[in-house]
């Protein structure tokens, strides 16, 4: 993932304006828009997004270690609550956005350092007029399950 070129930072009003959630999400995955500063810093991105549906990639790395020399459980955790909002946006149409109310991650695995790519697949389990719930599940290379979670979505009303 470090040797592919992306380009980061926040897609500008103008450039994000008429597209429904995702809409949005594919300009992201196709490089028209830009992956959002904190995929950069993390080492993750959005490679998948379908109807409720998204998927994540990750890489690990010495970056992301806790004292204990295992990957952070908060990168872990930051990668279920991007995939399970990412699901959710699909849904949403153009103009309206949407804020995590809640996450809950159990920790199934460790991961190390060397673990190498992971992936991260959600999916919308309830839509409704102003909340959307979705679940995600973390597999190494392996696929075995290192952490699985659900969110809680507020759609957020398009603003005038």
């Amino acid at each position: 993932m470090a040797s592919a070129s992306y380009r980061y930072g926040l897609a500008e009003p103008k450039e994000a304006a008429g597209l429904t959630g995702l809409e949005f999400l594919h300009a992201i995955i196709e490089g028209r828009l830009p992956h959002p500063p904190i995929c950069e810093i993390l080492n993750f991105r959005l490679t998948e997004a379908g109807t409720g549906q998204a998927v994540f990639t990750g890489e690990t790395g010495s970056a992301l270690l806790n004292p204990m020399g295992g990957v952070h459980g908060g990168w872990a955790m930051t990668l279920i609550d991007s995939a399970a909002g990412c699901a959710g946006h699909t849904l949403l149409p153009a103009g309206s956005g949407y804020t995590t109310v809640e996450t809950k991650v159990n920790f199934t695995a460790p991961i190390a350092a060397d673990a190498g790519a992971l992936r991260c697949d959600a999916r919308v389990v309830a839509a409704g007029r102003r909340v959307i719930t979705a679940e995600a599940r973390l597999s190494d290379s392996r696929g075995r399950i290192c952490a699985h979670g659900s969110s809680t979505l507020l759609i957020l009303e398009p603003r005038p």
